[in-house]
């Protein structure tokens, strides 16, 4: 059964307020993603950005910075955060920080990303999928997973909470991140290989056997270089 966690608030109604946390590149393009929605269903009222470094202006793509996450936890109303941090840890530890109840983690899939009940999808809260991403079938994403631009999962596959891919890698069928998995620009992983938590797969690899958890592994095929 399809399991999306896409926001509770009723897109029939004004557009709810939203916030992206993280003002970099990754920051902007989320906000276009936003945009991208909001062109086939005005869904979201982007209101600004919070980080806690604060960008060298005061507008981040045409929109204000508006604080850090001290600033974003004292939030008095509802209010629906995107975490635009490309980084795991980062993102984990972002989202450990932002714990008021008056915040939500909608899920973020571009329009175009198919998603229908017959592919038997999971997408939990807080996920991030761009544009030109390819997902076949019985496929499970956990908590907080980005999917950069033209990224592919296959069927079976298992991404773990705060897993990030960066730009087109691949995650073949059966295969399993745990949690908090990085993988590269261009990175593949092979059918059925598991990778360990917190392990980095260097941009252009090809993970073809098993990798343990706190690792970095570059190459092809994958080599260990650090753990």
């Amino acid at each position: 059964m399809t399991q999306l966690f896409f926001s509770d608030y009723d897109v029939s109604e004004a557009p709810a307020p939203l916030v992206i946390f993280g003002a970099g590149g990754l920051g902007r393009e989320v906000l276009l993603l936003l945009h991208q929605l909001n062109e086939v269903q005005p869904t979201w009222n982007v209101l600004g950005f919070y980080d806690d470094q604060p960008p060298s202006t005061s507008i981040v793509a045409g929109l204000p910075y508006l604080g850090t996450s001290a600033d974003l936890i004292a939030t008095t109303e509802p209010l629906a955060v995107a975490v635009a941090v490309g980084n795991p840890a980062a993102r984990a530890a972002v989202v450990a920080r932002l714990t008021s109840a008056h915040l939500s983690f909608p899920a973020l899939v571009h329009p175009r990303v198919a998603l229908a009940p017959e592919q038997r999808i999971s997408v939990g809260a807080g996920c991030i999928i761009q544009q030109g991403c390819l997902l076949t079938c019985d496929i499970k994403l956990g908590q907080f997973v980005l999917l950069n631009l033209g990224c592919t999962v296959g069927h079976d596959a298992v991404l773990a909470d705060f897993c990030s891919l960066m730009p087109h890698a691949n995650v073949s069928g059966s295969a399993q991140l745990e949690t908090g998995v990085y993988l590269g620009t261009n990175a593949t992983i092979i059918q059925g290989v598991r990778v360990g938590a917190n392990t980095i797969v260097g941009a252009g690899a090809v993970a073809v056997r098993d990798l343990p958890a706190n690792a970095t592994a570059v190459g092809v095929p994958a080599r260990i270089i650090k753990n």
